[in-house]
């Protein structure tokens, strides 16, 4: 096909025909893509609600259309009672009218209710799944990890706001423009049979023939509303690409603010008020700057819309007015004409209409789309080549041979490491900063899958280790929730969690158990760092890694805490790797082993 339209079409009617080819293709592909966002809700294991629910609200829109086309008979025979000035028919009408009216609004009330509740039970479904893949398989770990070497950085920026704003306002949009192109569609072809009847026939004469055209306002209708759909995808196409920025720079500036408030001790230790308040004033200053080409392109469409929608209430005035003029209608007609050409235009005008809420539907889309296939990138199997190369278990010991570190572009770390570590060892990892300690406990950790060689661990290793990093997280709420992470605090009594505070230093906090407070901020670094030990006497790990858990604690309540963590494994037979750079925390332990740099053996 295209090579025939190069062989006998001339050149600037190709140009139109092939731009016109990549626009359907595009909007094909984009149609594609968030029909694939929307489907699994609709096969999920909530199918028949979804389904029933969606069918309800298509039912009340087609209800509501009947209700219209009753409405546009009620208009022709009112305005005729009222030109004939026949009271008995207009007290009718009016009768009438009160419960088309009343049924109208009840069939509006549940369709709008109904609506809502599809979208908050849809929005509830994606936004469980898509937390569910985000923190499976430690997805939201590598997607950070990721985002500016193997991955666009736009791609997987904020994905908290994608899950939070970006599901809510597609799943707003789909059902609210899905069901309005469905009304659009319904609505005209209920109303131009209605207006094509009504509107008769046009003749005139062209070079001395009589030439009719039947159905003449329908014409006209398409005619305006075709020219108008065309005129507003030229003068809104930049919203796409603007509403998209918007939530990037919108969620940029959120995040900003969020990072102040949990870094707010070392800012002002600092004194870094001024330097985080000209990042603030640029992020704002993108957020601003973007909204208020948005706003000028919003503008620029808003003239066209409103333009083109007051020109509609009088256009199909003008043009059955010769006829109303010259005695072929009477008045109740050319007010059913003027509704009908109202229905008809409203209907074919739903592009122009909601062009503005297409755009931010195309941008969100766009977004989630790219989010989803970050998230489906970083949880393929061969992404993760490590999960093929960890060994069944075949000792109780955890060992490596020939255990070769990277980075994400493949830069290597160091030299490859041989490890046997038996169960009840006591081993201090130590080595200059650079050689690799914390990426190799990320890789036993089974978070760092950039990494060559084998590596062999016991069985059961993932339920029965533990590891306690330099910043620990606890989460904000009653303190016996962040003693008790990850677990439930639910299934563990407060002289547990006392006790467990207790042997790690922190009898002072024993009796706090129900208070809530932001404990990141509120505990000192030492008091933190023994917060997370006080987790260890409540999980009772077999396997225990300490990467600078005590770095904040003076030395000597560092050697009580340590000696007290040790004695706790040593009772259970339990297995304590730590990587310190202190030669006080390396004398506590049995063994002390040095990480192998470039050069080394």
């Amino acid at each position: 096909m295209t090579s025939l339209l190069q062989r006998f079409l001339p050149r600037p009617v190709q140009q139109v025909y092939q731009s016109a080819a990549g626009k359907l293709r595009s909007f094909a592909s984009f149609l594609k893509r968030a029909g694939a966002l929307a489907a699994p809700y609709f096969m999920s294991e909530r199918k028949w609600y979804a389904r029933g629910m969606l069918a309800a609200i298509v039912a009340l829109n087609l209800a509501a259309v009947y209700m219209l086309v009753l409405l546009n008979e009620w208009n022709r025979l009112f305005y005729d009672a009222l030109q004939n000035r026949d009271a008995d028919v207009f007290w009718y009408q009016l009768q009438r009218f009160m419960v088309i009216a009343f049924i109208f609004i009840v069939i509006a009330v549940y369709r709008f209710y109904l609506t809502q509740l599809l979208e908050m039970r849809w929005r509830e479904w994606m936004t469980q799944s898509y937390a569910k893949r985000w923190l499976s398989g430690n997805a939201f770990y590598r997607l950070e990890l990721l985002r500016f070497t193997q991955l666009d950085a736009a791609t997987t920026d904020n994905p908290d706001q994608r899950i939070q704003e970006d599901l809510n306002l597609f799943t707003s949009y789909s059902v609210s423009l899905t069901m309005g192109l469905l009304n659009a569609l319904v609505t005209l072809f209920s109303f131009v049979g209605i207006l094509w009847t009504l509107s008769g026939d046009f003749s005139f004469y062209l070079f001395g023939d009589a030439v009719t055209i039947p159905g003449f306002m329908v014409w006209m209708a398409i005619l305006y509303c075709l020219v108008g759909s065309v005129l507003a995808h030229y003068i809104g196409r930049p919203l796409i690409a603007l509403n998209f920025k918007q939530q990037r720079v919108e969620a940029d500036y959120r995040h900003q603010l969020v990072r102040l408030r949990e870094y707010s001790e070392s800012v002002a230790m600092d004194k870094g008020e001024p330097v985080e308040r000209g990042r603030l004033d640029r992020r704002f200053g993108a957020v601003l700057s973007n909204y208020i080409a948005l706003l000028l392109a919003k503008k620029r469409l808003t003239w066209f819309t409103v333009g083109f929608g007051q020109l509609a209430v009088v256009f199909p005035f003008v043009v059955a007015a010769p006829r109303f003029f010259s005695g072929a209608i009477q008045l109740g007609q050319l007010m059913q004409i003027s509704s009908a050409f109202g229905r008809v235009q409203d209907s074919l005008s739903w592009f122009v209409d909601s062009y503005d809420a297409l755009a931010s539907w195309r941008a969100t889309t766009d977004r989630l789309t790219r989010f989803d296939d970050a998230m489906a990138q970083v949880s393929e199997p061969n992404h993760d080549p490590a999960q093929y190369r960890l060994q069944s278990p075949e000792s109780s010991a955890l060992q490596a041979t020939g255990l070769q570190l990277t980075l994400p572009n493949g830069q290597v770390i160091g030299s490859p490491i041989t490890l046997d570590i038996q169960p009840g060892a006591s081993v201090c990892v130590q080595g200059p900063s650079g050689s690799g300690k914390s990426t190799l406990l990320r890789a036993i950790a089974g978070i760092w899958p950039w990494w060559q060689g084998q590596l062999s661990q016991p069985e059961g290793f993932a339920d029965r280790a533990m590891f306690l990093p330099q910043r620990p997280y606890f989460p904000s709420g009653p303190l016996r929730e962040a003693v008790a992470y990850p677990q439930a605090s639910d299934g563990l009594t407060d002289a547990h969690l006392a006790r467990a505070l207790t042997r790690a230093g922190l009898s002072h906090l024993a009796n706090d158990l129900a208070a809530e407070a932001n404990w990141t901020q509120k505990l000192s670094g030492g008091e933190q760092q023994r917060l997370a030990i006080a987790r260890v006497f409540l999980k009772q790990p077999a396997w225990l890694f300490l990467y600078e858990a005590t770095s904040a604690l003076d030395e000597q309540t560092e050697a009580v805490v340590y000696q007290t963590l040790l004695d706790d494994m040593a009772a259970r037979g339990g297995t304590v790797i730590s990587v310190a750079h202190r030669a006080s925390v390396a004398k506590l332990h049995r063994d002390t082993w040095h990480m192998p740099t470039t050069g080394q053996a």
